[in-house]
């Protein structure tokens, strides 16, 4: 599993400050907008929304939130949310992918586009460096105290469907296919492991090292700028080495 964990293990990190939590919430209200607009309010007949709720869910989302996102898309005066992922390189060749959902379309395009040229970088056509990311279901449990048995945890997670499993320092990683993740975050929690996060996640196949300072810095400054923008999503990269 080398390679995977360390990359992830950096993002929670940052995640596990109230800030982004918020952040998440933020998110996944937009994406229930997204799939509300799309397909209806009632789960039983909008699979994406089914889903949806299930991430909610996993990721500690009070039931009252995932009500009021629905009720708000459903509203007349609700935005029109659409989903757009953008592909492109960052210095030397980092393959980036963004996932955003807007409401104008011109203006999310326009504030990526500059992030990337600003930092040195280049926004790809569709399909330009996706190839190179498989997806898959990312489930990090807290073990900050340090009292989860791992051998337990690890046949719990097996069982409930997980396909790998690694030990990062105050958190252990489950991964799954990429449609199951929720479903099995959901079992997970029911055993009683505390969820910190659950998502779908694109694990890069080949990772590039940057080696310049300047390097270095353009592609942190890059990240930086995608994630502050209110369209953005989610970022996905496949720079080794991060500094953590």
């Amino acid at each position: 599993m080398s390679g995977h964990s360390k990359w992830a293990n950096i993002k929670h990190k940052k995640e596990k400050t109230d800030a982004a939590k918020g952040k998440i919430f933020t998110q996944i209200g937009k994406e229930i907008a997204v799939a509300v607009k799309a397909g209806g309010g009632d789960p039983n007949n909008n699979s994406k929304l089914r889903d949806l709720i299930a991430k909610a869910k996993a990721n500690n989302v009070p039931n009252d939130n995932i009500k009021r996102s629905i009720e708000k898309a459903l509203g007349a005066g609700g935005d029109n949310f659409e989903e757009i992922t953008y592909e492109g390189y960052g210095p030397a060749g980092v393959a980036v992918i963004v996932r955003a959902a807007t409401d104008n379309r011109n203006r999310t395009a326009g504030n990526v586009r500059a992030a990337f040229s600003k930092y040195h970088g280049n926004l790809g056509t569709t399909g330009s460096v996706s190839f190179m990311f498989s997806e898959k279901g990312l489930i990090v449990i807290d073990n900050e105290d340090g009292d989860i048995d791992e051998d337990k945890l690890m046949e719990d997670a097996m069982e409930a469907g997980a396909e790998d499993f690694a030990a990062e320092g105050d958190v252990f990683e489950i991964y799954t296919e990429s449609a199951d993740v929720f479903a099995v975050a959901e079992s997970i929690k029911a055993a009683g492991y505390p969820v910190l996060s659950a998502e779908q996640t694109m694990i890069p196949s080949t990772y590039t090292e940057l080696t310049t300072d300047d390097d270095k810095k353009f592609m942190n400054l890059l990240l930086e700028k995608l994630e502050e923008d209110d369209d953005v999503l989610t970022v996905f990269h496949n720079w080794e080495n991060q500094d953590e």
